[in-house]
């Protein structure tokens, strides 16, 4: 993983995030259920994840070597999926069975299921936990790739995360990069009407972690972000990442009643329509 980009790559990296935008908001009308606003913040750090950072393959999604992808906050799966199609581990035509009977792209991802799924989840506040499981185990067979560990802030009102944030900082393991998805918002309102997170980075740094704090909605900013992480090799690392739930959409865009709400037809159409203006520009 470079941390450099290109004018020419960074403007490819941008049309594939609004095209996940664009397969997120056709997923989720066509299944009428589903999480929308998350999906949609989270649409750039996918992007450069799959197309960018990632030491992965479509063809051979199990080689050891791999970094691993853990998705803690299960919900925004559609964004994950829309990211594997693009990048070939599934027809894109796969997509619009989300949350069918008999699909393998269920409401919350389910390991290999399709392959490429490292981790099963759906309660909240345990992706950190797994993380950690796999840290371990990479120490003890010397292998050589990185975990990340996708969590959202809501998902912080979890003891059990912080046990594993302890954890993790205690036995200094390098070998994660968190992102914190800091969209403000969960199913029931603000975060920080519902149980206040701030001072945040504070908390992580007096659990030992290294903590950058940018701008989840700038590819170019967060993949930066990622190659100084990668450098910091005594302790863990957590990249709080301030994105804006529905993204791209305007009549979306920090709204907490779009957490976990799909759109209607029409709704859909009018997502769409702003969504392939940009694609035009």
């Amino acid at each position: 993983m470079t941390s450099s980009l290109s004018k020419e790559k960074l403007a490819d990296l941008l049309k594939k995030a609004n095209q996940l935008r664009v397969f997120v908001i056709e997923m989720l009308s066509e299944a009428r259920s589903g999480h929308t606003a998350g999906s949609l913040g989270m649409a750039d750090i996918f992007t450069a994840f799959y197309f960018h950072i990632l030491k992965h393959d479509p063809k051979n999604p199990t080689f050891e070597d791999r970094d691993r992808l853990v998705l803690s906050n299960g919900h925004i799966c559609p964004v994950q999926y829309a990211a594997m199609a693009l990048s070939g581990y599934f027809p894109v035509d796969e997509l619009k069975t989300l949350r069918k009977i008999g699909s393998r792209l269920q409401g919350h991802p389910h390991r290999t299921s399709p392959p490429g799924i490292e981790t099963t989840s759906g309660p909240l506040g345990e992706g950190l936990s797994q993380a950690i499981g796999m840290a371990l185990a990479k120490k003890l067979d010397s292998k050589d790739f990185h975990i990340y560990c996708l969590t959202s802030d809501g998902e912080h009102d979890e003891g059990n995360h912080w046990e594993a944030v302890m954890f993790a900082g205690k036995n200094k393991l390098s070998s994660i990069t968190q992102v914190v998805d800091r969209n403000n918002i969960q199913i029931c309102g603000k975060t920080e009407d519902v149980m206040p997170l701030e001072p945040l980075s504070e908390k992580y740094k007096a659990f030992n972690w290294a903590v950058f704090e940018i701008d989840g909605n700038n590819i170019k900013e967060f993949i930066e972000a990622v190659g100084k992480a990668r450098e910091i090799l005594e302790k863990p690392v957590v990249i709080i990442a301030k994105t804006i739930p529905g993204k791209g959409v305007s009549f979306m865009e920090n709204d907490y009643l779009w957490h976990g709400k799909a759109p209607t037809k029409e709704e859909a159409e009018r997502a769409l329509k702003e969504l392939n203006s940009y694609m035009a520009e």
